[in-house]
C-alpha cells in the first residue's frame, strides 16, 4: 500500500547546472528517486539549499532554501515528522539531522572525498560516524578516509557516471594539437599552475601546441596570472566559465584532457573526456588510477616528478595515432562503466538496500 511506501527525504547543496561535479551527481539521484517513485517504490521530497530557482526536468519538484542555513534545517526538522529515511549529498548537510533527535530517522551520506581526508572537519566525521550508511565514489575515497579517521571501512563504493547516456559523434581532432583542462580554478592542487609550468618546454617540442583552461573559481584571477607571466602566454587560453551547452564543442577541439590533480576523490571530468575519446592525463596522488588506467586510457603522473607530465604531453601531442587509441580505450571504458544508465543502475541498488533496510558492507 502506498502509505507503506519508504518515504525518502534528499536534501542536496545544489542542483542548479553549471555549478561542478557534485552538482551533477546530486541531479542524477533526483532521478532515480524519480523513477523509483513512479514505479511506486517510494515517496520522494528534494530540497537544495543554495539554488534560487527550482530545477524543473528532474521528474520531481525540488524546494529551495535559497542559501538560508535556517530554512534549511527547519525544512529538515519538519521532514521528520514525515519522511522515513534521509540522503545527504554531502557530509557537512547532515548537521541538519542533528537538529531532530527525538524523531530518529535513519540517513545515508554520499561522501566524495576532501571533505573527510586530511583536512575534515571534526563535527562532520561524527555526523559520517552516526549515519547508518555511507556511500563513497572511490575505494580510494573509503581507504583514504578510514585509514585517517576509522568509521569508514562499512561504506558501500558506488563509481559515478556522466549526467548523459549518449556518445557523442567522433571526428578528426583538429589543428592545433591542443590540452584541455576543465574544472573549477584551483592553483593549489586541481593542476592549473603545473600545467602552465610545464608548457614553453610542450611548446618547444610540439609547435604549435595550445593549452586550454574552462571553468570558474575564486582563483581565476591568479591563474591569469600566471599564464600572462608566462614566457609563451600566447600558446596559452584562459576562457573562463563555459556554459553547458558549449561543452561539447570545447571537448571537441582537444586532443587531450589533462587534469593532474592532488585531490580527487573521484573525477568526473576524467569519464567525461573518455565519453569524447579523449586520452586522460592525471596523477597518481588521488583516486584517478582506479578511473583513468594507466597506458590504457591515458596516464597517471608522479606529480613530484616534474618530467613526467611534460613527457607524456609531448607523447601524446606528438603521436595522434597514440592518443586516438588511448582515447578508444578510455570511450569503451566509459560505454562500459560510466554511462548514465550503468551509474544509476549502481545507485538504485544501493539506495534501494537503504531503504529496505537491507543494507551491508560492500563486498567488492
Amino acid at each position: 500500500m502506498a502509505d507503506r511506501l519508504p518515504r525518502v527525504a534528499f536534501f542536496a547543496a545544489t542542483l542548479a547546472a553549471g555549478n561542478g561535479g557534485i552538482g551533477r551527481w546530486a541531479r542524477m539521484v533526483v532521478r532515480i528517486l524519480a523513477r523509483a517513485e513512479r514505479e511506486g517504490r517510494i515517496r520522494a521530497a528534494v530540497w537544495s539549499l543554495l539554488d534560487t530557482t527550482p530545477p524543473i526536468d528532474l521528474g520531481l519538484p525540488v524546494r529551495v532554501c535559497r542559501g538560508s542555513r535556517m530554512r534549511f534545517v527547519a525544512a529538515a526538522t519538519r521532514a521528520a515528522l514525515t519522511r522515513t529515511h534521509f540522503l545527504y549529498d554531502q557530509v557537512g548537510l547532515a548537521r541538519a539531522h542533528s537538529t531532530v533527535p527525538i524523531l530518529r530517522r535513519p540517513y545515508l551520506v554520499l561522501v566524495h572525498g576532501v571533505e573527510v581526508w586530511e583536512n575534515a572537519r571534526p563535527k562532520s566525521l561524527r555526523l559520517a560516524a552516526k549515519a547508518d550508511a555511507l556511500l563513497t565514489n572511490t575505494a580510494y575515497t573509503r581507504s583514504r578516509a578510514d585509514a585517517l579517521h576509522g568509521h569508514f571501512a562499512r561504506a558501500r563504493v558506488c563509481w559515478l557516471g556522466t549526467e548523459s547516456n549518449d556518445s557523442p559523434p567522433q571526428s578528426t581532432r583538429p589543428a592545433p594539437p591542443r590540452v584541455l583542462l576543465l574544472s573549477s580554478v584551483d592553483v593549489t592542487y586541481k593542476g592549473h599552475s603545473e600545467l602552465v609550468a610545464c608548457w614553453p618546454r610542450v611548446v618547444e617540442a610540439v609547435p604549435g601546441a595550445r593549452l586550454t583552461f574552462a571553468g570558474k573559481g575564486p582563483r581565476l584571477a591568479e591563474l591569469q596570472a600566471r599564464v600572462a607571466a608566462s614566457p609563451v602566454a600566447g600558446a596559452i587560453d584562459v576562457l573562463g566559465f563555459v556554459p553547458d551547452v558549449e561543452l561539447d564543442a570545447l571537448y571537441a577541439s582537444a586532443s587531450v584532457f589533462a587534469m593532474p590533480s592532488r585531490g580527487e576523490g573521484f573525477g568526473l571530468v576524467y569519464i567525461e573526456a573518455m565519453r569524447h575519446g579523449l586520452p586522460v592525463v592525471a596523477s597518481i596522488h588521488d583516486a584517478a588510477p582506479e578511473v583513468n588506467l594507466d597506458g590504457v586510457t591515458g596516464y597517471n603522473v608522479d606529480m613530484d616528478r616534474p618530467d613526467e607530465l611534460p613527457a607524456r604531453l609531448i607523447r601524446l601531442l606528438s603521436d595522434p595515432a597514440h592518443a586516438a587509441a588511448l582515447g578508444a580505450a578510455g570511450r569503451q571504458r566509459w560505454e562500459d562503466h560510466f554511462r548514465a544508465t550503468a551509474f544509476e543502475r549502481r545507485l538504485d541498488a544501493d539506495l534501494s538496500d537503504f531503504w529496505t533496510g537491507a543494507w551491508s558492507r560492500d563486498r567488492g
